[in-house]
């Protein structure tokens, strides 16, 4: 499956099912299903590499609960990658989600990938990445003018 990143990340590990990791927590690489428990990997986030996580079909939305727990709270910076059930038209939330590479075979995506990040100017929900949502801007602009 082609493999598109908005860094231009390396495919350099590959990720042991999360079963198999966990006989060999010191793998750089796992790959976990929507349902393993994220929280099973806090004390490895420093060293672990690639976090591969999978979309089993496009509408199952845990794998974007996994990335927020894993960047927000578990505070993991290393590669993050979506596979499965990845669309060019979900891009926009996975990166705000925290995800850096993406596997598809959906044609476009690397275009589709380029442009993600200027689509929308204004955003809604807090995420992982530094964009202020518009109810937190329309708090300091009205703060600003008292």
């Amino acid at each position: 499956m082609p493999l598109f990143s908005e860094e231009g990340l390396p495919a350099s590990y590959v990720a042991l099912p999360f079963g198999e990791w966990q006989s060999r927590p010191e793998w750089p690489a796992v790959s976990l299903a929507n349902t393993d428990p994220v929280e099973d990997l806090a004390p490895h986030v420093g060293r672990l590499r690639l976090i591969v996580l999978d979309f089993p079909k496009f509408s199952d939305g845990r794998a974007y609960s996994q990335a927020r727990l894993l960047r927000g709270r578990l505070g993991y910076r290393g590669e993050l990658r979506a596979t499965g059930g990845v669309l060019q038209d979900q891009i926009g939330f996975m990166l705000r989600c925290g995800f850096d590479s993406f596997e598809s075979e959906q044609k476009g995506f690397g275009e589709a990938l380029a442009k993600a990040r200027t689509l929308f100017s204004v955003v809604y929900q807090p995420a992982e990445d530094d964009q202020v949502p518009a109810a937190l801007r329309r708090l300091e602009r009205e703060s600003a003018v008292l």
